[in-house]
């Protein structure tokens, strides 16, 4: 790695000397790099007319079954409606799953569209393209993620980047797809940025955003002395014939890496030790308490992964035997979890007055079979499955869609990935008419023809 922070000299393998100033070079890990980031978001500020609301997407890698949690069929036979009891909510439109209390507690909220279904293949990458993207990738056209779009849009509010992923990137989904969590067509500066860390870890910090420890011990907190020691080195950096490694952009990169906005945004030692464990000292629980911080800080769309693969780890991928998840993990594990952290993010983004600016939707690729397996699990159906929605503008209480009486097909209000993604840009002010720069040069529609937002949740 190339390194460039402090009066030392270094030296790389073409035998060039560089001054020691800034790390460079981390960044390609996670699919790009500052540089090339800021050059590609050249408008840098926020665009005019932007929207101030924001949106967290929490996408259940896995897919939840919807018959054992949030469209639950009590009076169907025992091999369709499985072993869990409904209860009752603070909304008399919605019952939830009794392995779900919390969410009962605030499904005033919550809304529940039960209608969503898509025609793609029943593989976990499929259903993650289209579902974050609202389109299934074909003819070589990867689509941007929906907070690529935001990016693209809306740019940046602050120092922080527009688009964040927590705690990382999606991993395998035995598909061999791309997964939907890049920019596509609009680029790389598009992609999100990756955490690639743990924020439940004792020794958490974020590799790549915050300062390396030789800029910390030059006390580069002092806006004054960070403006001195950049026009120093940059003075010195730029002599060199190394210039071009380095361009316009670089005090833009510079600026991020040293924001005291951004140390705090990611710093959850700010955070006291009763909101820590509301929200569960857990990956994914400790990822939901950071996206509500960076949402206060300005960044626009964070995308949490409940999950990052449906292997190796317990998710809701139950097909009930190993190595996937039985019915009684996800009733001893998963749900345990995933009730704390999302109801603790939906009460403290409501109690901080942050609610109707911010939409929290929970996705997932598709939902689980209506028919128990012998397993006593349940396995892949993108034929009719359950999203949620709370907050930015969306209307708490409410059902939109039904399944028919065994969760196989949509019976009513029928809802496809481009009417999800759709819902999501309406909620964030942008307009369904906006065309995207695609491939070629060819002016690419925000959303199919025939897709529009969910227009009862509002």
């Amino acid at each position: 790695m190339l390194k460039f922070t402090g009066a030392g000299r270094t030296s790389n393998c073409d035998g060039t000397t560089r001054r020691d100033f800034l790390h460079v070079g981390t960044l390609g890990a996670l699919g790009f790099g500052l540089p090339q980031w800021f050059a590609a978001q050249a408008a840098g500020a926020v665009k005019p007319g932007a929207s101030d609301r924001s949106c967290i997407m929490i996408f259940n890698l896995g897919a939840p079954s919807n018959m054992d949690l949030w469209d639950m069929k009590p009076d169907a036979p025992a091999e369709i409606r499985g072993p869990f009891k409904p209860i009752a909510t603070k909304s008399p439109a919605i019952q939830f799953s009794e392995i779900l209390p919390r969410h009962a507690q605030i499904a005033d909220k919550i809304s529940l569209v039960r209608s969503v279904h898509h025609g793609g293949a029943a593989v976990h990458d499929a259903g993650w393209q289209m579902m974050q993207t609202g389109r299934l990738f074909a003819g070589g056209v990867n689509t941007p993620h929906i907070g690529s779009v935001v990016s693209y849009i809306e740019g940046r509010k602050t120092d922080l980047p527009p688009f964040v992923v927590l705690p990382e990137l999606m991993g395998r989904g035995g598909g061999n797809l791309p997964n939907g969590q890049a920019g596509g067509f609009l680029g790389k500066a598009h992609d999100p940025f990756a955490l690639n860390a743990d924020p439940s870890k004792p020794d958490f910090r974020v590799p790549d955003l915050l300062p390396p420890k030789e800029i910390g011990s030059l006390r580069l907190d002092r806006r004054r002395k960070i403006r001195d020691l950049v026009d120093d080195a940059v003075t010195t950096f730029e002599a060199s014939e190394n210039a071009a490694l380095l361009d316009d952009n670089f005090q833009s990169a510079f600026r991020l890496m040293t924001s005291a906005k951004a140390r705090e945004a990611f710093d959850l030692s700010k955070e006291s030790t009763e909101t820590r464990e509301r929200y569960g000292m857990t990956r994914f629980g400790q990822s939901c308490l950071l996206a509500r911080r960076l949402i206060e800080s300005g960044v626009r769309f964070v995308t949490v992964n409940a999950f990052l693969t449906v292997f190796d780890e317990i998710t809701w991928d139950i097909h009930g035997s190993k190595p996937f998840t039985s019915i009684e993990g996800m009733r001893d594990i998963v749900c345990p979890m995933y009730d704390q952290s999302y109801s603790a993010l939906v009460e403290d983004l409501d109690r901080r007055g942050l609610l109707d600016s911010t939409l929290v939707c929970n996705l997932a690729e598709f939902g689980r079979t209506p028919r128990v397996n012998p397993a006593g699990g349940r396995d892949h159906w993108p034929l009719c499955f359950t999203v949620g929605f709370a907050g930015g503008g969306v209307q708490g209480g409410r059902v939109v869609g039904a399944s028919d009486p065994i969760g196989a097909v949509p019976a009513d209000r029928p809802v496809g990935p481009g009417d999800v993604a759709a819902t999501i840009f309406h909620s964030l002010g942008l307009d369904l008419e906006t065309t995207l720069p695609g491939p070629a040069g060819r002016p690419f529609p925000l959303v199919d023809f025939g897709c529009r937002e969910i227009r009862e949740l509002f």
